[in-house]
C-alpha cells in the first residue's frame, strides 16, 4: 500500500480521527461538553437544566467518578461541571482543569439548582441534550451518535446550527469505517511512514502508560491490577493484564490524568495500547516496532466495533483486547495469517462479556479480554485453533468479524435493555 491509495489516507484520517485525548469517562465528559457549550451559547450561568440522555449514556454515567469535582458521580454532577468549569473548546478535555473553588461551585450550584433528567425519546444509541435557561434565555445542545458530534445548537428557540445528516455507523464528517479489513491493516502498518504519526502514536504511550502507572501506584477502585501482580507475579503475560486493568481502575475512579481513547472510550484506548506498550519492553523492540503494533492493534479493535457501533451491550473491552492480541502477535512477528488466528481464537473464548456500564468492574472484564488475546496468540504458536462452524466462529477472519458485529449489534439489542432495567431499579 503506497502513500497514493485512497486506502493509505483514509487509514491515517482514520486513526487521526479516533486517537484523541479525553479526561475521565467519555459518557459523562460528553454530558459536561455539551452543557459547556449549552452555557456558553445561553452567555451566563442557567438557573435551570434538562438533560435528556438516552439509555446508553444513562449507563455509563451512573456509576463512574466524573474527574475534578471532588468524587461527584452521575448525570447532574458532570453536568455541573460542564455549566461552571468547562471549556467547550477542549471539547473531551473540556474539565480537565478546574480550580479548588469551581470545585465547591460545582457543589453548590448542585444544591441550588435545578437540574432535571429524563430518559430521551430518540431510538438512538447515542443521544443526548442539555437545555438551559435563565430567566427568558434558553439555550439547547444536542449530540448524537458520537461523544462531541454536535447535530443541533438553538437559542431562545431559534436554530443557530444544525447538522443531523448521520447514522451510528457512517458518521458524517468522519472517514467511513466500513473500509477496514484485516489484510490492509496489516499492509498499511507495514508501509505507513512514521512520521505521519509519530506523535499521534507517542501521545498514546506517554497517557495511558502514565494513567497505568497511577493505577498500580495508587488505591484506585478494586486494585485489579495490583491482584493480579501480588497473586500471579510479574510474568510479563499477566504485567501486560495488570498494568491496562490499573489505568482502567484509576480512570473510572476519578483520577484526573487525560488518556488517549479509541473508538470513543478511554478504557479501549488503555486496553489496546498498554498491553502491546508492555510486550515490547519486555522484548526490547524498536520504537519504530512498537508504533506499527500499535497501528495494528488500534485499527483491529476501530474494525470490530464498527460493526457493532459505539455504545452496546456487548463489551467493547472485548475488541480492544482482541486488538491487543493482534498487536502483540504483530511484535512476534506474526502477520496476516497469525494474526487472523488470534483475533478468531480470541473472540471465540470471550465475545459474550457484557457491557453494564462504566465502573470499577471494567478493569476486570479488561484483564479477561487481555487474556484472551493473549492466548489466542499463545494458541496459534502452539499450533492450536479453533474452527469455522464453532459456534459462531466462521472460516475467515472477516467472517468471524461480521458475526461478532451481528451479534453485538443486533443480537444484544433486548440484553441491552434489560441491563439497562435492571440498573436503573431502585
Amino acid at each position: 500500500m503506497d502513500k497514493n491509495d485512497k486506502k493509505y489516507k483514509a487509514y491515517l484520517d482514520i486513526l487521526h480521527e479516533e486517537l484523541v485525548p479525553a479526561m475521565g469517562c467519555t459518557e459523562p465528559i460528553a454530558i459536561a461538553y455539551a452543557a459547556a457549550k449549552a452555557r456558553e451559547i445561553l452567555g451566563s450561568t442557567p438557573d435551570h437544566v434538562l438533560i435528556e440522555a438516552s439509555d446508553n449514556i444513562i449507563k455509563n454515567v451512573k456509576s463512574v467518578v466524573v474527574p475534578n469535582t471532588g468524587n461527584l458521580k452521575g448525570i447532574a454532577a458532570s453536568a455541573a461541571a460542564g455549566i461552571i468549569a468547562g471549556d467547550a473548546d477542549k471539547a473531551l478535555e473540556v474539565i480537565s482543569s478546574v480550580s479548588d473553588a469551581k470545585k465547591k461551585a460545582i457543589k453548590v450550584f448542585l444544591e441550588s439548582k435545578e437540574i432535571k433528567i429524563c430518559k430521551s425519546k430518540s431510538d438512538l444509541k447515542f443521544d443526548l441534550l442539555v437545555k438551559v435557561s435563565r430567566g427568558e434565555s434558553k439555550a439547547c445542545v444536542q449530540i448524537s451518535h458520537f461523544h462531541t458530534n454536535i447535530v443541533l445548537i438553538t437559542k431562545n428557540d431559534e436554530i443557530v446550527y444544525q447538522n443531523q445528516d448521520c447514522d451510528e455507523i457512517n458518521t458524517s464528517g468522519l472517514t467511513d469505517r466500513s473500509i477496514l479489513n484485516i489484510k490492509d491493516i496489516i499492509e498499511f502498518a507495514q508501509f505507513i511512514e512514521i512520521s505521519e504519526v509519530e506523535q499521534l502514536l507517542q501521545q498514546q504511550i506517554d497517557y495511558n502508560t502514565k494513567i497505568a502507572r497511577e493505577g498500580i501506584k495508587g488505591e484506585w477502585g478494586a486494585n485489579i491490577g495490583s491482584v493480579l501482580l501480588k497473586i500471579w507475579g510479574d510474568d510479563i503475560k499477566i504485567r501486560a493484564k495488570a498494568m491496562a486493568a490499573a489505568g482502567s481502575d484509576a480512570r473510572m475512579s476519578g483520577c484526573e490524568l487525560p488518556v488517549v481513547i479509541v473508538s470513543g472510550s478511554g478504557n479501549q484506548g488503555i486496553t489496546a495500547s498498554v498491553p502491546v506498550i508492555e510486550y515490547a519492553r519486555e522484548l526490547k523492540v524498536e520504537k519504530e516496532v512498537l508504533f506499527r503494533a500499535l497501528i495494528v492493534s488500534n485499527l483491529v479493535t476501530i474494525h470490530q466495533k464498527t460493526g457493532i457501533g459505539r455504545l452496546s451491550a456487548y463489551c467493547g473491552a472485548v475488541s480492544a483486547g482482541v486488538g491487543a492480541g493482534a498487536g502483540i502477535a504483530w511484535l512476534h512477528g506474526g502477520r496476516f495469517t497469525q494474526i487472523s488466528h488470534t483475533i478468531v481464537n480470541a473472540l471465540a473464548i470471550v465475545s459474550g462479556i457484557i457491557c453494564d456500564g462504566a465502573k470499577p468492574s471494567c478493569a476486570g472484564k479488561i484483564a479477561s479480554s487481555i487474556e484472551a488475546g493473549i492466548l489466542g496468540f499463545y494458541m496459534y504458536q502452539q499450533g492450536q485453533q479453533f474452527y469455522g462452524g464453532d459456534g459462531i466462529v466462521k472460516k475467515g477472519v472477516e467472517n468471524t468479524i461480521a458475526n461478532i458485529g451481528r451479534l453485538g449489534r443486533d443480537g444484544m439489542r433486548e440484553t441491552d435493555k434489560e441491563i439497562i432495567r435492571i440498573m436503573l431499579e431502585e
